[in-house]
């Protein structure tokens, strides 16, 4: 019999009033900003745990490596004079409130993360976070005045690598993950999430739910292959589709590899293999968009000549429709009740995560398109396929993300890579983007909940 013990991550939400969107009558240029300033930062923060003989780096979440290229990055907000604070999960966000501003209204977001995975490249949430700060260093040297201000956020273990859920940060600063519940989690290390915050020395004072801003806008690399197939230059993100994630452990029966008869086997890894065959003839039988992936696998006590007694797996399943999703979670824990049956194993399965699918913003998504094509770019509505934190900020203001092109698709790897020429065409879309929703007085939210700008 299959037992399961979910974990629901989505907690109790503001509940926020939204005022119509209204954006300026006629787009809004920014300064074009400096694509070789954006590359030095980026290639500065990819040597802070740089994995050697690659241009990759791994900084998993609130390692001694994350600590650092946070260091990193808070000196380069420091010295753009931006107001920096950190909440008790470690998120980080810089705001600039130029002289002539109005300091009292909230700031329109935008940033990513700075986390990677133990394998990762240089441009994964780094690109958010460092156009962020290269768009105000532009706007600040043209002497541009936004009419409110302008934020860079870097949220906390976005990955899920070393922690789960993924998007802890981002959750957590919209109130669907309780702070004391976020700071209570223990790694895949043994490591616990506060002990390693006090450690690297981002613990911080500023309060979690964090303010609400004005809106949201994401730049990040597709990390897919869609973009760089049809030569688009920038992807306009539609929306997220929702995730779901899965531990899952088999325990059955250590015995002799040699003298234990087939039919009397009862065989963790054997069980396990069926739970990740089954993962991918489930995508194909629900179609696109449907992802499934057996994505960690460990067996105990693994062994070459002996039936392994225990196996521990995850499964990661996606789609941008919930009740297909949901559909999806069903066929594996009925398939998981008959592996059970007829292997003599007990199974118990985790949740680990689960988020819906998200619908970005109409107004901001049309918003980018537009900014996209009077700039000369290529454009092209997509989902994404990857979460993102963006998604986690839509649920309390307008939110929407920009796209550019990955290489032959490949992310959370070294060979991670965008052309230089794309990486600066988005950077001066998001500024464009960014000053439009600055210069907007009528949308998202103005103090929404009652909290200090940060």
């Amino acid at each position: 019999m299959v037992t399961i013990d979910s974990t629901t991550f989505d907690g109790l939400l503001k509940h926020l009033t939204v005022t119509e969107t209204s954006l300026p009558d006629t787009p809004v240029d920014a300064p074009v900003i400096s694509g070789r300033r954006l590359l030095d930062r980026l290639a500065a923060l990819a040597e802070i745990g740089a994995i050697d003989g690659t241009t990759g780096s791994s900084r998993l979440a609130f390692t001694d490596a994350d600590g650092a290229g946070r260091d990193l990055v808070v000196s380069w907000m420091d010295d753009l004079g931006l107001d920096v604070t950190t909440d008790g999960i470690g998120n980080v966000v810089g705001c600039w409130r130029p002289k002539g501003c109005d300091p009292a209204l909230s700031p329109v977001m935008t940033g990513s993360h700075i986390d990677t995975v133990a394998t990762g490249g240089r441009y994964d949430g780094n690109l958010g976070v460092l156009a962020g700060l290269e768009v105000i260093e532009t706007l600040t040297s043209a002497g541009v005045i936004p009419h409110r201000p302008l934020a860079v956020a870097f949220f906390s273990n976005e990955e899920g690598s070393r922690f789960a859920p993924d998007m802890m940060g981002s959750l957590t600063y919209v109130g669907g993950l309780g702070l004391e519940d976020a700071l209570a989690t223990v790694g895949i290390d043994g490591a616990v999430v506060a002990d390693e915050l006090d450690r690297i020395g981002y613990r911080g004072g500023a309060p979690c739910p964090g303010l609400v801003p004005h809106a949201f806008v994401e730049l990040h690399i597709e990390q897919g292959p869609v973009l760089e197939r049809e030569a688009i230059r920038i992807g306009v993100v539609e929306g997220v589709q929702g995730i779901s994630w899965s531990e899952i452990t088999i325990k059955g029966q250590a015995n002799h590899a040699g003298t234990t008869p087939m039919a009397l086997r009862r065989d963790a890894a054997y069980a396990a293999a069926r739970v990740a065959t089954f993962t991918r003839d489930l995508a194909t039988d629900l179609g696109p968009p449907q992802v499934a992936t057996v994505g960690a696998l460990r067996l105990h006590p693994n062994l070459v000549n002996v039936v392994a007694e225990a196996a521990t797996l995850t499964v990661d399943l996606r789609n941008t429709d919930d009740d297909v999703l949901g559909e999806a979670e069903r066929r594996l824990l009925a398939h998981l009740d008959r592996i059970s049956a007829d292997e003599g194993v007990a199974i118990t399965a985790r949740s680990l995560a689960r988020f819906a699918p998200v619908s970005f913003d109409p107004t901001i998504v049309e918003l980018i398109e537009t900014t996209a094509a009077g700039l000369g770019h290529s454009t092209m509505r997509l989902p994404s396929g990857a979460g993102h934190d963006a998604q986690m900020l839509a649920r309390v203001c307008p939110a929407a993300m920009i796209f550019t092109p990955s290489h032959r698709g490949i992310s959370h790897n070294p060979a991670e890579h965008t052309d230089p020429d794309d990486l600066e065409a988005g950077a001066n879309v998001l500024a464009s983007v960014l000053l439009a929703l600055a210069s907007a007085p009528a949308i998202g939210n103005d103090g929404a909940a009652g909290e200090e700008a940060p």
